[in-house]
């Protein structure tokens, strides 16, 4: 590990924090406060798909379905392992490919967080970037086929059920910090 100055710490390697969770989690809030508060680059595999693709996750999904924006996940996914000290918001599905989970313990830890499907569904406020979503019945199977997923998946768990994205934050600054990864 080295430092470039007092407020950066580079570690030997890929070392990215891959944010994983059901849809509404709060994974982009959480990296993008870690990023500002530790001073670390963030990125969001929804946003960069959609960049290969050429349009939004809605038109993805309507106009080539689920399984391209799948692959375009895993594009994103490569594109990544060129980068240092990332700490990357994921897709909520970005676990049902086996590939995706493989290149992120590749590069870096996976950090779960874990919360109740009523939680996510009441922080999502943009249902028209959720084509995967669905009624609440369609959520709820997504979120039971899911779930072991990112349970087997997680080298760190994080419970963000009754706290606050401040309170989520602070946790996970001081776990990842106490380990040595911030």
């Amino acid at each position: 590990m080295e430092f470039r100055d007092s407020r950066y710490v580079v570690h030997e390697g890929c070392d990215h924090i891959f944010f994983v969770g059901f849809l509404g989690a709060g994974k982009s809030t959480l990296a993008r406060n870690l990023g500002e508060l530790f001073h670390r680059r963030y990125v969001d595999t929804d946003r960069l798909a959609e960049r290969i693709a050429g349009k939004s996750l809605a038109e993805i999904y309507e106009n080539d379905g689920e399984e391209l924006f799948r692959q375009a996940e895993t594009e994103v996914l490569h594109t990544l392992k060129s980068k240092k000290s990332l700490l990357v918001s994921c897709g909520g599905g970005i676990v049902e490919k086996d590939i995706n989970l493989a290149l992120m313990r590749e590069m870096g830890v996976i950090v779960f967080l874990d919360g109740d499907l009523s939680d996510s569904l009441r922080q999502i406020q943009r249902t028209d970037r959720r084509p995967d979503l669905g009624s609440v019945e369609n959520a709820t199977q997504l979120y039971r086929r899911l779930r072991p997923r990112y349970e087997a998946a997680a080298d760190i768990t994080i419970d963000i059920r009754e706290k606050t994205f401040e309170q989520v934050a602070i946790d996970s600054g001081k776990l990842l910090w106490e380990r040595g990864l911030l």
